[in-house]
């Protein structure tokens, strides 16, 4: 059942399933909740309550919003956190991944723990030696610069193609559903102001960070030349300990869509040991 809040400027739309501690997934842009169609119930069935979220401007939240950066996101996340009652993990994917970034800075009394897929929390340099060095790469950021210019839902859906190397097996009906959704125009002007966001807001919080990170990559992933390295970055701008990274081999730039099998075994101890501090910290 879709449940749906307030917040200023919308509604922002989510589903609750499952008992125990609370873990608030948030998909990337131009997605939906759907994204994690694989992931929520093993979660549930690992003993997580699971709060799985439609971002500003996606899925059945309010289309049209003044503002689509991470901070404005982790707001949103944080009120969902807030109605449900925390405290709770996010678990969030590229642009939400710097979103939940935000969210812990602002609110470790809410926010536990933070795994960040494929994550843009870090401000971006253009590197066109990589772009020259990397097929793949160069290939994601001319579907995505298309998609941006012309607001072409085929460019779009070209760049999934790319992102999603190993597709699983409902992804003809799941591609359908994205491209529908899209060819409404104020759901791609979201996607589109969305992708003219910068991490900065993400990146100035990385150090004021105080529970525990989650960062996992996927070699395979075309948003940057060498997708360990950004994992890298994001650990060491971070405190020193909290943060910890692993790397799908193979997986693009949606490993909970491609192996979730694998992210569910990262992220399951993950969860309960933050909730284990966590508990912790406020009992203390």
């Amino acid at each position: 059942m879709v449940e749906k809040i307030q917040v200023q400027g919308g509604e922002i739309a989510f589903d609750v399933v499952g008992d125990g501690p609370l873990v608030v997934l948030a998909h990337g842009m131009g997605d939906s909740r759907r994204s994690y169609r694989f992931v929520a119930p093993a979660l549930v069935e690992a003993g997580f309550r699971v709060a799985n979220v439609d971002i500003r401007g996606c899925g059945e939240s309010s289309a049209t919003w003044a503002s689509y950066s991470r901070g404005d996101i982790a707001g949103d996340l944080l009120a969902v956190i807030r109605h449900l009652g925390g405290p709770a993990v996010i678990v969030g994917q590229s642009i939400s991944g710097g979103a939940a970034t935000v969210a812990a800075a602002r609110a470790p009394h809410d926010v536990v723990g933070v795994v960040e897929l494929a994550p843009f929390t870090r401000a971006q340099r253009f590197d066109p030696v990589g772009l020259i060095r990397h097929a793949r790469h160069r290939k994601g950021m001319t579907r995505l610069a298309t998609m941006m210019l012309r607001g072409s839902v085929p460019a779009w859906l070209r760049y999934l193609d790319l992102a999603i190397p190993q597709k699983p097996a409902d992804w003809a009906q799941e591609q359908a559903g994205i491209a529908r959704h899209l060819a409404d125009p104020a759901r791609m002007a979201a996607l589109r102001a969305m992708g003219q966001t910068s991490p900065a807001d993400a990146g100035e919080q990385l150090p004021h960070v105080t529970v525990p990170v989650l960062v996992v990559m996927g070699t395979a992933d075309p948003d940057w030349a060498d997708p360990r390295a950004e994992g890298e970055g994001v650990i060491a701008a971070l405190r020193p300990g909290i943060g910890r990274l692993a790397v799908i081999e193979g997986a693009g730039h949606y490993p909970h869509v491609e192996r979730p099998g694998e992210v569910v075994d990262l992220a399951v101890p993950f969860l309960r040991s933050a909730f284990s501090i966590g508990t912790g910290a406020a009992d203390a």
